[in-house]
């Protein structure tokens, strides 16, 4: 009998209409668009604007065009992991806010935080319930409203992060197709470095805390750049040793779009060439658990059955891991 893996069968994105360019920026903070580019990759980014709007809103459109595309129901899907940062309330689960939302009556779910890893964390959980059986339509969704919590006074941060979301569907290959292989690591001794300083138990909301604008992203940048261009790098390379996977054998490498410096250390620690190397990151910054999925939707018609693609993420925490698939359709 052959072993059953999890393929993604559908994939879809959404990105708000807003876009955030690097010459806004400069009337905002002391930067420019030179300076910007040159160390992230980043011209513009999206954000959603509109009162009362969170994730889950730009959940809805992605995941109702995944199953148009799929020609599903939203009552065909069994469980739903939604991996974000900025959740539409503490609680309940955004995953469970969206189900309500697009009809989908018969999915359990739950939000899963693993900062920029939190996808590629999503897929590798989702693919055990297609593995064993349990689950045959399970939807995983990455997406963030980062300007919800990016400070637009700090000039460190506020170039980097957009919104966005994107969604993919695993259900059951038997031809070989689907995620064949996951590395995913973390080590807490980060939270130093990359972190939203209140918020939480440890430090809830108060007056005084919001004064003293705790609730937004921070990032000590040279400290997360270090981690990152090692880790991100070495994981991706590692999967594909162990995989017994050449340059040549790899179609495409999809990288977490943090930035453009770290992209291309992953490529070349892999030997990837750079025209398999999928990059947005000059459109849509940062979007968090959003980077991937959204690759994987602007890519897809590029994609041909059996491809080897290589996904690397690295996240706040710390985070990052890298999945080996083969497309399967």
């Amino acid at each position: 009998m052959s072993k059953i893996h999890a393929a993604i069968t559908a994939v879809n994105g959404y990105v708000p209409e807003y876009v955030l360019t690097n010459h806004e920026l400069e009337t905002m903070v002391d930067t420019n668009d030179e300076w910007i580019t040159t160390r992230t990759g980043i011209k513009e980014r999206r954000i959603l604007k509109g009162e009362g709007l969170g994730t889950s809103d730009m959940a809805v459109p992605a995941v109702e065009g995944l199953l148009k595309k799929r020609g599903i129901g939203a009552d065909e899907l069994d469980l739903i992991i939604f991996c974000t940062t900025t959740p539409d309330r503490v609680f309940p689960a955004t995953a469970n806010i969206l189900a309500d939302k697009i009809g989908a009556k018969n999915a359990w779910g739950w939000d899963l935080q693993a900062a920029c890893s939190g996808f590629l964390f999503g897929l590798a959980t989702g693919s055990q319930f297609i593995e064993s059986g349990k689950h045959k339509k399970v939807l995983v969704v990455g997406g963030d409203k980062m300007s919800s919590i990016t400070n637009y006074k700090d000039r460190a941060t506020c170039i980097i992060f957009g919104d966005g979301c994107g969604a993919v569907l695993l259900e059951p290959n038997d031809e070989g197709n689907g995620i064949i292989d996951t590395i995913t690591r973390s080590d807490g001794s980060g939270v130093a470095y990359l972190h939203q300083k209140a918020g939480g138990s440890v430090r809830p909301a108060t007056h005084e805390t919001v004064d003293a604008l705790e609730h937004f992203a921070y990032q000590e940048g040279q400290a997360v750049f270090k981690f990152a261009v090692t880790k991100m790098a070495d994981v991706a390379a590692e999967v594909m040793e162990r995989n017994n996977l050449s340059s040549d054998d790899i179609a495409w490498l999809v990288p977490h779009q943090a930035n453009k410096r770290i992209i291309d250390a992953t490529a070349n620690r892999t030997g990837v060439t750079a025209d398999k190397v999928i990059v947005n990151i000059e459109k849509y910054g940062n979007t968090t658990n959003g980077t991937i999925p959204l690759c994987l939707w602007e890519w897809e018609n590029k994609f041909k059955k059996g491809d080897n693609l290589i996904l690397a993420a690295f996240g706040g925490g710390f985070t990052w891991g890298s999945i080996y698939l083969k497309w399967a359709y």
